[in-house]
């Protein structure tokens, strides 16, 4: 009841990520997500996934660094996956709270940040892009 009071009171947030201009590719379906892990694991290229919702504090609050890296990581395919819609996925990668971020390269899991961790998640980031490039 509480969620639907204040729903009531605070506006309803766009879907995240839904901006044309964004790096951040927002999978809505179990088909878009199921499109970019194929071009992942035939890229070579380091997927970071983020499992967030649109009711998350948390997930509001580090989904503007979340884009930015996205603009700056080039090297990397950024996915964001909002768990209400694709639970089935969020239950497939075992996401117990959000925002995770799962970080993926050759279609295996190399590193996961749980919670909004901006530093963790861009040091994470930075670490397995280059160990691709050397």
């Amino acid at each position: 009841m509480g969620s639907f009071l204040s729903s009531l009171l605070t506006p309803t947030p766009p879907p995240m990520d839904d901006d044309p201009n964004s790096a951040v590719v927002a999978a809505h379906s179990t088909a878009t997500w199921d499109q970019q892990w194929e071009a992942h694991k035939s890229s070579g290229k380091l997927l970071v996934v983020d499992f967030s919702a649109s009711w998350c504090g948390p997930c509001r609050f580090i989904e503007p660094a979340f884009k930015e890296m996205a603009s700056r990581f080039t090297d990397a395919i950024f996915v964001k996956i909002d768990v209400d819609e694709l639970a089935e996925v969020a239950r497939t990668w075992k996401v117990e709270a959000m925002p995770t971020f799962v970080l993926v390269k050759a279609g295996k899991e190399v590193s996961r940040v749980v919670g909004a961790k901006k530093d963790e998640l861009e040091r994470k980031v930075r670490m397995f892009i280059s160990s691709s490039s050397s």
